[in-house]
């Protein structure tokens, strides 16, 4: 079975490194900073969703991200945390003979280095996000990005995920979803969204995923 898997939230705790580039960027445009955990609902969707919401305006979003990625590239992107037992998850799930792609809304241009500074790029048969440039920001459209260049089958195929976006995306490519209550989405949101199933802790995931894939066996 081919299994999508988002970055942020999902693999990763993106929040310190993150959140203070954020905060960073809003200091540079001369704009009211907020609390960290004023902030927290900016980790899963794509910037150029969220910082027109959070400036409350379109007008300034391209800079608002270029002040983002200043601080993110110069280090903010390495000052994350794995989730405990995600590599043990990620190891069982490739032993039981799954694909393992990363799909994230993060840009791949420091999606694929953060992968492998973690020491998890060994368990993924590729990893896909954005271009900098916005294609594919959208996680429908990555989605389905990643079905045409990986050769992946929608309907015996996962996206896993701790925000309604993943679930919703998966959906729009016919693809069902797990939800995970680790990271920034709660349980309400997930099975709001239509998540197949949710998981409460990586070591969980390897059991559901089999679950799920009896299913359509």
């Amino acid at each position: 079975m081919d299994i999508l898997l988002d970055l942020d939230g999902t693999l990763v705790d993106p929040r310190p490194g993150l959140i203070r580039s954020v905060q960073y960027a809003l200091r540079k445009l001369g704009h009211p900073v907020p609390p960290a955990e004023e902030l927290l609902w900016l980790i899963g969707p794509p910037f150029r969703v969220s910082f027109p919401k959070l400036l409350g305006c379109a007008d300034r979003t391209e800079e608002a991200i270029g002040y983002y990625r200043e601080s993110y590239f110069d280090g903010g992107m390495y000052d994350a945390l794995v989730y405990d037992g995600v590599p043990d998850a990620l190891a069982a799930l490739r032993t039981a003979g799954h694909r393992l792609i990363v799909a994230t809304s993060k840009p791949h241009h420091y999606a694929l280095p953060i992968v492998q500074h973690f020491g998890l790029a060994a368990y993924f048969h590729a990893v896909h996000g954005p271009g900098l440039d916005g294609s594919n920001d959208h996680k429908a459209d990555l989605i389905a990005h990643i079905l045409r260049h990986e050769g992946v089958g929608a309907e015996t195929a996962l996206m896993i995920g701790d925000r309604e976006f993943d679930v919703a995306a998966a959906a729009r490519n016919g693809m069902r979803a797990v939800g995970v209550t680790w990271g920034y989405g709660t349980a309400a949101e997930l099975t709001g969204a239509g998540a197949a199933a949710l998981v409460h802790s990586p070591a969980g995931l390897p059991d559901a995923v089999l679950r799920l894939g009896q299913l359509t066996a």
